[in-house]
Parts: structure tokens; sequence; C-alpha cells
């Protein structure tokens, strides 16, 4: 497979591990790393959209493995990791895409319910798999690890209380790990995308405080990415032509955040 990007990647033969990766960016990276040579192993809680993004990569000529289940369930990210260095015998990249929307809810007007469902997708589910993946990349000398933040991670006001929270979480681990794991060759960066046509549900309560208070800031969102587009930062920036880029949070959101 060739994806035609130009770049040096260095991924050829790499073992990448992508979450979310049924459907919107997390198959659009999967597409793209394998593009690139690499062999993914594809993590959802659907099974059918994930299997499907398996045979696509199959299709084309790549690699893939597929595992499903809750992400938040520490068996569940045992799993997925063991699959990864099971079939491919490393683990060189872990790519914590997988997330959920909250209702736009302002704090006052989340309850339990919401915050911990968001919190566990979003934020507990990247904790433990990249916990589970560190001793692989520690013991080959280095590793690539690539979150999914938001453009909630750089503002208050592109979503609700839980999920902005949640995406804070995700930007302060980003950086934590990569100062702490530095020396031992473990690169982690973010990218923050701006909206973008993927199937996550906003089930925003429209009589709430949230929405009516952060409409008109997500009105100035702008343009919509396609999901390869947000792809295509995640790729680079696991990939050997970042080598010198950690703790870097990058907005991919057509100058939103720069309003």
């Amino acid at each position: 497979m060739s994806s035609g990007t130009g770049l040096r990647t260095g991924l050829q033969g790499r073992s990448v591990i992508v979450t979310g990766a049924g459907s919107g960016i997390g198959r659009a990276a999967a597409l793209r790393f394998a593009g690139e040579g690499a062999r993914v192993t594809l993590a959802d809680l659907n099974r059918e959209s994930v299997e499907r993004t398996v045979r696509e990569v199959e299709a084309a000529g790549g690699t893939a493995r597929a595992v499903v289940g809750d992400l938040g369930d520490q068996e569940v990210v045992d799993q997925v990791v063991a699959t990864a260095v099971d079939a491919f015998g490393s683990l060189d990249v872990l790519v914590n895409n997988a997330g959920i929307m909250d209702r736009m809810s302002a704090l006052g007007e989340t309850d339990d319910a919401e915050w911990e469902r968001v919190i566990r997708v979003n934020l507990t589910a990247p904790f433990l798999l990249t916990r589970a993946a560190l001793p692989h990349m520690l013991a080959a000398g280095g590793g690539s690890i690539v979150f999914t933040a938001s453009e909630a991670s750089l503002r208050g006001s592109a979503a609700g209380a839980a999920y902005t929270a949640s995406k804070h979480g995700v930007v302060g681990l980003t950086k934590s790990l990569a100062v702490m794991y530095r020396k031992e060759g473990i690169r982690a960066n973010a990218i923050a995308p701006g909206a973008t046509a993927t199937n996550i549900r906003v089930d925003a309560q429209g009589g709430s405080h949230g929405p009516g208070t952060i409409g008109p800031y997500v009105a100035l969102a702008g343009k919509v990415a396609a999901a390869e587009e947000q792809a295509a930062a995640i790729v680079f920036l696991a990939s050997d032509a970042a080598s010198n880029i950690s703790g870097a949070i990058l907005p991919v959101d057509n100058g939103w955040s720069a309003i």
C-alpha cells in the first residue's frame, strides 16, 4: 500500500494500535497508517464497524487485527495490547482516539451518569491503554503516542462541562507523558480537532444553559474538516517526520483556535 504523502514517515512494518477505528477519524487513521506500510491493531466498541475497517485495510493490501470491547475495562485494554504484540511482535505507535461527546451540559446540569460516562471513555480509557502500552515501548527503546484531544481542550466554549474537562485532561496527560518519558525515547503528542465530519452523537439539551451559552462560539468553527484531514495530522505526529516533536497539542481546526 502507498498513501502518496511524500513524507518519510518510517512507518513501514511498524505495529500501530488505533482506538475508535470503526468510523470517523479512527477509521481514516487506520487506513492511512496501513497505507504507510504499518501493521494495525484496531479497537472499537462496535464489532460490525471495526471488522469493516479491517476488511478495508486488507482489501487495500494491508494487515490488520481487530479487538472489540469497552476500553474503560482493563481486561479489554490488556487484550488490545496483547493482540498487537502477539500478532506483530512489537508495539511502536499508540493512537488514543476513541471518544464520545457530552450533551453540551453546563456543570450545574451535568449529572453523575453523564460525567462518569464521558470521563471513562475520553480520559480513563486512554490512561489505561497508555499505561499498558508503555512497558513494551520502553523495552524497545521508544515509541510514539498520539491522543485525540479537541478544540474543547483549548477553551471553555466548545462543549459541555464533562467533555471539556475530559479533553483538558487529555492535554495534561499528553504533556506529563512527554516530560516523564522524554529520556526513554517516548514521544507524546495530541491533535485538537475542530469541527469534523464524524458520527459522534451530540445529544444537546435544547432548553439547557450550556448550548444557549456556547452556541455563538461554536458557530465560529467555520469549515467542517474531513476525518481524513485529522488522520493526516495523527500519522504525521506518530511518524519519524515528527521525530523532534513531543508534548505538542496541534490544532487541526481551520484557525478556530486563533479566534
